[in-house]
């Protein structure tokens, strides 16, 4: 009989320990990054967040007579549900010891409580959704993430594949580097040249001033652009303002551009620093200080995270995409920037993969979601 106890986050105290559990596992790690502890606790539902207007989430700690061994949330995300007709719940944020009695402990206790509410299928790691950080890194351990991409030890994958989980679908992360520009502006900027005589359009940074506009028809392109992608939930126009004001102060104009054809935005490109060293130079905390130091400098970063190119269908036919990342070039050229990360891209997504591979781009780090499923069995 394992040693290992699985208990339900209920009081202040454990949730400290459910968040401190991850400084604790990787002190010794010099690839993790810490997280913004103010955005965790929101994340998992321990302040205000907008997705759990539509959600409901338990976290759960595993212990081992006085010691926290693991953690895990278990996910009812009823919008996914809803769009695809589904009976599926999720797990997110999980982190164990290796220590397979630890991880079974924790899923059987996630499956249970999903049980509970008629999900009788699991998908994840996702914390807490898709459309947040998502994926179990399976490759690219190498390097540290970048802002806002998850880190895992490698032994993650055998835990949850003994368990019964399976391969469901990857996700990739692109490297690029400024020392690639030539060749790319010799391979794709007649092509880029071609998409912007046939679409006519205006590429312009995002307003601050009109920055809640531009949240607005950043919406609109997101859930427009992205609704053929594997597992996609769109973003309730609730949710997209959470996101968006948590990323307000973040956000570089240069770095963030839409465009506009006759007036309507159709595309859009957002571009973050790679925030993370900062963050870990803070330990995660932004106050008292901490978010000075965060947010000072914005001109000193060398590297950045293109997090989402999101163009209409009927202009990804176009080259739109081609036309935003022209115009971004030269406002990250004009800061510094060295190396850009285009994460995450989709393994079915052949029109992106097979842009940015003929811009010398290559994928560097594969992140996966697991499914388990009620026949599965434990091996």
């Amino acid at each position: 009989m394992s040693d290992v106890v699985v208990k339900p986050v209920k009081s202040w105290r454990d949730r400290r320990r459910f968040l401190d559990f991850a400084w604790t596992l990787y002190r010794d790690d010099p690839n993790w990054m810490p997280p913004i502890r103010m955005n965790q606790k929101e994340l998992l539902g321990y302040r205000r967040h907008a997705f759990y207007d539509n959600a409901e989430g338990q976290t759960f700690l595993a212990w081992r007579g006085n010691e926290v061994v693991g953690r895990v949330q278990a996910i009812a995300n009823r919008e996914h549900n809803r769009r695809y007709q589904d009976k599926r719940g999720f797990f997110g944020f999980f982190e164990s010891i290796d220590d397979q009695a630890v991880a079974n402990a924790l899923f059987d206790t996630a499956r249970d409580w999903l049980a509970a509410r008629g999900l009788t299928s699991i998908r994840g790691p996702a914390n807490p959704s898709m459309n947040y950080e998502c994926g179990l890194l399976v490759e690219g351990f190498d390097t540290p993430p970048t802002f806002m991409m998850t880190y895992n030890p490698p032994y993650y994958a055998r835990l949850i594949e003994t368990y019964g989980f399976r391969k469901a679908h990857d996700l990739l992360a692109y490297i690029g580097y400024k020392d690639q520009l030539p060749k790319i502006q010799e391979r794709l900027g007649g092509l880029a040249d071609q998409a912007q005589a046939r679409c006519n359009a205006v590429i312009r940074p995002v307003s601050r001033k009109n920055f809640r506009a531009d949240v607005d028809s950043f919406v609109d392109l997101y859930n427009r652009s992205l609704d053929v992608n594997w597992s996609f939930v769109p973003l309730p126009e609730n949710e997209m303002r959470t996101l968006a004001d948590g990323l307000r102060h973040l956000i570089i104009p240069d770095l963030a551009m839409i465009a506009e054809v006759d007036g309507k935005a159709q595309g859009a490109i957002v571009g973050l620093p790679d925030y993370n060293p900062r963050v870990k130079a803070i330990n995660g905390r932004l106050f008292p200080f901490g978010i000075f130091k965060l947010l000072s400098k914005k001109r000193d970063f060398k590297r950045i995270r293109v997090l989402s190119i999101n163009v209409v269908h009927e202009y990804q036919r176009w080259g739109l995409g081609l036309v935003l990342m022209r115009g971004l070039t030269p406002k990250a050229m004009e800061m510094g920037i060295e190396e850009a990360e285009f994460s995450w891209v989709d393994e079915d997504n052949d029109m992106a993969r097979l842009g940015l591979e003929k811009g010398g781009a290559v994928v560097y780090k594969t992140y996966r979601m697991f499914d388990y499923e009620p026949n599965s069995a434990r091996t």
